[in-house]
C-alpha cells in the first residue's frame, strides 16, 4: 500500500514538473527555429492582426512534401495561426464577424482552401500523429474560401504572412515558391 501511495506521489510530481517546466521549455525551443511574428493592418477603418510562427525552408521541398497537398495545415508552426478583426469584414464574398479565429489552409498546386475557425486550440497538431494531424474542429469553421496560387520569382526562405494593399486589400501567405492572396474588404 505504501509503494502505491509513493508511486502516485512520484507520478503527480513528474506531471506537475512536465507542465510547469518541461512543456514551456519545449515550446521555447521550437520557437527558436520558427519565431513568432505578427502582421497588422490598421487603415481605412480596419484593424486586423495575424499572429503566427514562421518556419524556414532549410533546403527542403515545402509544398507537396513537408506540407502535403490536399491536407489541412495549421499554417505555420507551433500554435495555430490566429486572425483577429475588430470589425465585421468580407473574406472573398463571405462575412467574417469581429473576433479572433484560428487560420487553417489546405494547399494544392493550383488553389488553396482557407478556413477561419472559431476555436483556437492550444497547439496546432496532435502529438501522437507526430504533427501529421491537426487539432482543427471542422464543425467550427465559420468562413471557407478558395484562392488560386501564384508562383514567386525567387524561393522565399521563411514562411510569411502579410497584408498587401493595392487597389484591393489582400491577406498574403508566401513561402518557398508559392504565394496566395486572400481578398478582404469591408
Amino acid at each position: 500500500m505504501k509503494f502505491l501511495k509513493w508511486l502516485v506521489i512520484v507520478l503527480v510530481v513528474l506531471g506537475v514538473l512536465f507542465f510547469t517546466v518541461g512543456k514551456p521549455y519545449l515550446q521555447e525551443q521550437t520557437k527558436k527555429h520558427s519565431p513568432e511574428k505578427v502582421a497588422t493592418y490598421t487603415k481605412n477603418g480596419l484593424d486586423l492582426a495575424v499572429k503566427y510562427s514562421s518556419p524556414s525552408k532549410k533546403g527542403r521541398v515545402i509544398f507537396g512534401e513537408l506540407v502535403p497537398y490536399d491536407a489541412v495545415w495549421r499554417t505555420g508552426a507551433n500554435e495555430p495561426t490566429t486572425f483577429t478583426t475588430k470589425s465585421d469584414i468580407q473574406v472573398g464574398n463571405q462575412t467574417l464577424s469581429q473576433g479572433t479565429y484560428s487560420l487553417w489552409t489546405k494547399p494544392n498546386p493550383e488553389k488553396w482552401t482557407i478556413f477561419f475557425n472559431k476555436e483556437v486550440p492550444e497547439w496546432g497538431v496532435t502529438i501522437l500523429s507526430a504533427g501529421a494531424e491537426t487539432t482543427r474542429n471542422p464543425e467550427s469553421d465559420v468562413v471557407k474560401v478558395e484562392v488560386p496560387t501564384e508562383r514567386l520569382s525567387e524561393p522565399q526562405e521563411s514562411f510569411q504572412i502579410d497584408f498587401e494593399d493595392t487597389q484591393q486589400l489582400y491577406l498574403t501567405l508566401s513561402w518557398d515558391e508559392t504565394e496566395i492572396k486572400v481578398p478582404i474588404s469591408q
